[in-house]
C-alpha cells in the first residue's frame, strides 16, 4: 500500500513517543541511497529519523496496525517519495520484498514495544486501566480476539499460555478463575478479566507491577502470535540484510530479548556492535517512563555461513529492569 491509502479518522490522534531514536540512527548509519526496513513503524519516529539522517535514503515501513499506519502517513508526508507504508506483519518481510524484486536491504530496525495508543485506548482491549472489549488484536483484520481465544482453550491450555508468555507462576490459579468467570458470564470486559486475575492472586502490586500485567501480556502475545513472528523476522534477517548491513532491535521484556540475543550471537552471520544491550539515556528515561525497560541490541551482517548453537557465544545480562511491558 502507498501512503495515499491511509488517512487519520476519529477524534483521537495516534501519539507515540519514539524510543532511542538517536541510538538507532547512529547504529544504522544510513547511507546515501540506502534501502532500510522499519519492521514496526508505529507513529513513524524511527523512519523519520532515518530519512532525515541521509538524503536519498529509502524506507519500507511495516505495521499491522492500521491506526499506526495512518499516523505514520501524516508524519512522513514530507518524505512521501522515499517511504512506502506496508500494511503487513513483519513475518511477511521476505514475501513483501520479493514482490518488489528486492534482494537485500542495508539495515533493519524493529521496535517490539506496544505503542502508547494501543495500550491507552480502551477499545483495543490491551489495558485493564479502562473497561474495554477483551480484544488485544494488533491487526483488527485477524479473526480471533483474546476473549475468543480464552473460550477456545481448556483450563490447562490457558494456564500454559499464561505461564509461557507471561512468566506467571500462579498461572494455574489464574486460568481456573478466568474460566470460572467465563462460564458464569462474568467475563465481558478487560476490567472483568483483571478482576478474575485478582481473585486468583490478590490485589497486591509486586515491584510496582499490577497483578494482572503478566496475564494481559501473555494473552496479547498469544493472540498476535508475537513470538512466532519475531522468530520468523530474526531468521529472515540473516539472509535479507546485506553484508555490512545492520540490524537493530528494541525489546521490552525478557521473552523478546532472549530470542534477539540468541539470534545475534550467531557469529557466522552477525558481529555484535556492543557487548551488552544499549539502554535509554537517563534523560529519555525521565521524559518517557516506558523507555525504562527498553533494550537495544545491534549487530552487523558479516557472512552467509550459519554457525550452530553450540558455537555461539554466551553472555549473562543484568536482570530485566522493570518486569512485563504491558502496564509499566
Amino acid at each position: 500500500m502507498t501512503m495515499a491509502a491511509f488517512s487519520i479518522d476519529g477524534p483521537e490522534p495516534f501519539e507515540h513517543i519514539t524510543v532511542m531514536a538517536s541510538e538507532v540512527v547512529q547504529a544504522l548509519s544510513p547511507k546515501v541511497g540506502g534501502l532500510y526496513v522499519d519492521a514496526t513503524v508505529g507513529g513513524g519516529g524511527h523512519t523519520e529519523a532515518i530519512l532525515c539522517a541521509s538524503p536519498e535514503t529509502r524506507v519500507l515501513a511495516f505495521d499491522r496496525d492500521e491506526d499506526a499506519l495512518s499516523a505514520a502517513a501524516t508524519r512522513l508526508a514530507p518524505f512521501s517519495d522515499r517511504v512506502e507504508l506496508i500494511h503487513a506483519s513483519f513475518d511477511r518481510l521476505p514475501q513483501e520484498l520479493a514482490a518488489r524484486s528486492i534482494v537485500s536491504i542495508d539495515g533493519l530496525i524493529a521496535d517490539l514495544g506496544v505503542s502508547t495508543p494501543q495500550l491507552d485506548r480502551a477499545e483495543r482491549g490491551m489495558s485493564f486501566r479502562q473497561a474495554g472489549p477483551i480484544d488485544m488484536r494488533m491487526d483488527r483484520r485477524d479473526d480471533e480476539t483474546a476473549l475468543e481465544l480464552i473460550a477456545r482453550l481448556n483450563q490447562d491450555e490457558l494456564a500454559n499460555i499464561i505461564y509461557e508468555f507471561g512468566e506467571e507462576r500462579a498461572s494455574r490459579r489464574i486460568a481456573r478463575c478466568i474460566i470460572q468467570a467465563l462460564e458464569r458470564g462474568e467475563l465481558r470486559s478487560t476490567v472483568d478479566l483483571r478482576r478474575a486475575v485478582v481473585r486468583a492472586v490478590g490485589p497486591r502490586r509486586i515491584g510496582g507491577v499490577d497483578p494482572a500485567t503478566r496475564t494481559f501480556q501473555a494473552l496479547r502475545i498469544a493472540v498476535n502470535g508475537e513470538m512466532k513472528q519475531l522468530d520468523a523476522l530474526l531468521l529472515a534477517a540473516g539472509s535479507i540484510v546485506a553484508v555490512e548491513g545492520v540490524i537493530a532491535v528494541i525489546s521490552f521484556h525478557s521473552l523478546e530479548d532472549r530470542r534477539v540475543k540468541k539470534a545475534l550471537l550467531n557469529r557466522g552471520i552477525w558481529q555484535r556492535l556492543s557487548a551488552k544491550p544499549l539502554l535509554a539515556s537517563d534523560h529519555e528515561r525521565a521524559d518517557n517512563p516506558r523507555s525504562r525497560s527498553a533494550k537495544l541490541r545491534i549487530a552487523r551482517r558479516i557472512a552467509d555461513e550459519v554457525v550452530s548453537d553450540d558455537e555461539c557465544e554466551c553472555e549473562v545480562d543484568s536482570e530485566w529492569p522493570s518486569g512485563p511491558e504491558s502496564e509499566r
